[in-house]
């Protein structure tokens, strides 16, 4: 959540993209957010770099796309298109389609208000947006967006539902450029112990296991992580529960993000409220826990959050962030006979709220963005020891949310 979200109890919440192609959706390569069909893109380093913002302080008026060259980290604005809190973003697998949230109500909307789901024609080479369509994500604060691995649907996690206090995951079938209304919305019942953040179910992502067969729905506020079995032919309904249904987490410590490896033997999950990363062995659409690690400082006293969580392309290195009044972004070394985490640096955001973060295809940059102090910071990285630099480069966009990469050729 925002600190004002916090703050004042209200719903505002998002989260960044899994490792996996199919974990992201049909869109993203695995652990960049980079296109699927951008094979070319790393041999030259030149990619088209979409920023997803909040426009309410008026600092913001949607989404920007801007070009950038990973070989030297220069950047240009090309374009920006004009949409409401367009807080998460997904790209579709032939790079034409762009996805972004409309996160309503927000911190200052009427709580009745429903969130929004837009559809943008996406021109690579010139990285200009155009608006299609847009439709109600039969919720409030949408917060994550995902794409079957077919491509024929999309899904986003409401955060919260207004009418009926509790979030959901709605389904929206793919049109050509159009995104159609939900056929399907699965609620969740469901509260933890932490009162005023886990009162009713709070969905806060929609992940597809890297086979696509199943999808992983991580609540906040119950602290579960529900699975459901993906049958697009109908066998069995669009989306049923697995026979075990959920994964049991910590109580009180909020499960936010998930992302799978490569080898789709393991997953990693970030929580919110008690900011921590966790490993599970995967197999068939079961999560076995494994490891947690908190990512507070030993010692640390202040307010902390859990974030976005993400392996870099080569899937040696894990990276998270933590927010609250710690404000940092954390590297972890991944074991590859067993997945474990063995955490080697933290380093400040230099900014406030790091809510998202991206890391290049090409492996060489980190970009982590600050949400209350509009800004963006381009931080170096090592590809052979996952360090990075201390001399980052800075980019003033007003708040400042998620990050795609997408190969302009």
């Amino acid at each position: 959540m925002t600190s004002k979200g916090v703050a004042a109890g209200v719903a505002a919440v998002l989260s960044l993209a899994a490792a996996q192609a199919f974990a992201q959706g049909a869109g993203t390569a695995a652990g960049t957010g980079m296109s699927a069909t951008a094979t070319g893109a790393a041999d030259n380093g030149v990619f088209d770099l979409l920023v997803g913002t909040y426009t309410g302080s008026g600092k913001s008026e949607g989404i920007y796309v801007y070009r950038f060259d990973a070989s030297t980290g220069a950047i240009t604005r090309l374009s920006s298109a004009q949409t409401v809190n367009p807080s998460y973003l997904v790209v579709s697998r032939d790079r034409q389609h762009v996805y972004a949230v409309n996160e309503l109500p927000g911190d200052n909307g009427p709580a009745s208000q429903r969130g929004g789901i837009s559809a943008f024609r996406f021109d690579p080479p010139s990285g200009q947006l155009t608006f299609v369509n847009r439709v109600s994500s039969d919720g409030n604060d949408p917060a994550y967006l995902a794409l079957s691995p077919d491509g024929r649907y999309l899904l986003t996690a409401n955060y919260s539902v207004a009418s009926n206090p509790g979030g959901s995951f709605a389904v929206f079938p793919l049109e050509g450029d159009r995104v159609d209304p939900s056929v399907l919305t699965v609620h969740h019942d469901g509260s933890g112990p932490v009162k005023g953040r886990q009162d009713n179910s709070h969905v806060h992502s929609t992940v597809f296991s890297p086979d696509g067969r199943y999808l992983f729905a991580q609540d906040l506020g119950a602290d579960k992580i529900y699975s459901y079995r993906y049958t697009p032919d109908g066998s069995r309904g669009l989306f049923g529960p697995t026979e075990s249904r959920y994964t049991l987490v910590k109580p009180g410590s909020g499960p936010r993000h998930l992302i799978f490896d490569q080898a789709a033997k393991h997953a990693y999950l970030t929580t919110e409220m008690n900011a921590s990363v966790s490993v599970y062995d995967y197999d068939d659409g079961k999560l076995t826990l494994r490891q947690t690690l908190s990512m507070a400082a030993p010692g640390f006293k202040g307010k902390v959050g859990g974030s976005a969580i993400h392996l870099s392309p080569d899937g040696r290195f894990l990276y998270a962030t933590n927010r609250g009044d710690a404000n940092e972004i954390l590297t972890y070394a991944v074991d590859p006979s067993d997945g474990h985490l063995k955490l080697l640096d933290r380093r400040s955001s230099l900014g406030k709220s790091p809510r998202e973060f991206a890391i290049d295809p090409t492996g060489r940059w980190l970009i982590v963005g600050n949400q209350d102090s509009d800004s963006v910071y381009f931080f170096r990285r090592n590809p052979d020891t996952g360090e990075l630099a201390s001399d980052p480069k800075r980019l003033e966009i007003g708040s400042p949310v998620d990050f795609k990469f997408v190969s302009p050729s």
